[in-house]
């Protein structure tokens, strides 16, 4: 990596693991955890109310994602999926909620304190079905062919080399494998200093890519019948949207 993606890396990291204390030491205080994400554009707000009433209130408050990707994943009962900055462990949880006790979540991140905040979470919602990894999303620590589904709810685009994270996602998921993720995504017609214009790095704006970039990086990776879906607008010419690709069989 250059020094400035590890620069950009450890921002990212130091901005993961101060809203990760803000929720621990506010889960101690008389009136419990504050979101540290307020803009409607991100957050637990985005999930269904039954969906949050399911979750720890520090679960819910972690979140920092722009979508609900567990239900973009459309995950099945005896599925394997990966989370891919799994944060708080929101998506982690409800995943593993929905592919039952036959399957199993896996949530990758490379804050400490996150996961750390993300077993307590699993244990506050009595989950068990789940497994956190130290590690980062360019560099999966996990063997090839042995997920179902990857989700990842506004990480990608926090990554310094994304490439590396599309064909380690092609590399982990099983043949007829899906990937399944919300991300942030730019207008072709958005130069990257554009883009850096309209948000910092560790908001999701500045790292994005646009949709024929982001189209590109998946095919290139080997993925087939992608879609990319813009849900609502972020910034000027800035969309949280809907990623799904699949693996060929």
């Amino acid at each position: 990596m250059t020094d400035q993606s590890t620069d950009l890396r450890e921002t990212v990291r130091q901005r993961y693991a101060a809203a990760a204390m803000k929720v621990t030491v506010g889960g101690t205080a008389c009136c419990g955890p504050e979101p540290v994400e307020t803009d409607e554009n991100f957050g637990s707000t985005l999930y269904a109310a039954d969906e949050r009433e399911a979750l720890p209130a520090e679960a819910l408050a972690a979140s920092l994602g722009c979508g609900n990707p567990t239900a973009v994943a459309e995950l099945r009962t005896g599925e394997r999926v990966l989370d891919l900055g799994s944060g708080g462990g929101i998506d982690v949880l409800l995943s593993a909620r929905r592919v039952g006790p036959t399957g199993k979540a896996y949530g990758l991140d490379m804050t400490e304190e996150m996961l750390a905040l993300a077993l307590a979470n699993a244990a506050k919602a009595g989950v068990t079905n789940v497994e956190f990894l130290k590690g980062t999303i360019e560099a999966v620590p996990l063997p090839a062919n042995t997920i179902d589904v990857v989700i990842s709810n506004c990480v990608i685009n926090l990554s310094t080399d994304k490439p590396a994270v599309f064909a380690e996602t092609f590399r982990v998921l099983r043949p007829g494998g899906r990937l399944g993720v919300s991300d942030i995504v730019a207008d072709d017609t958005l130069t990257p200093d554009q883009r850096a214009e309209r948000g910092d790095y560790v908001g999701c704006i500045a790292g994005a890519l646009s949709f024929s970039e982001y189209r590109q990086g998946l095919e290139a990776a080997g993925f087939t019948d992608i879609e990319i879906t813009p849900t609502q607008p972020v910034a000027d010419g800035m969309h949280s949207a809907v990623v799904r690709a699949v693996k060929p069989a």
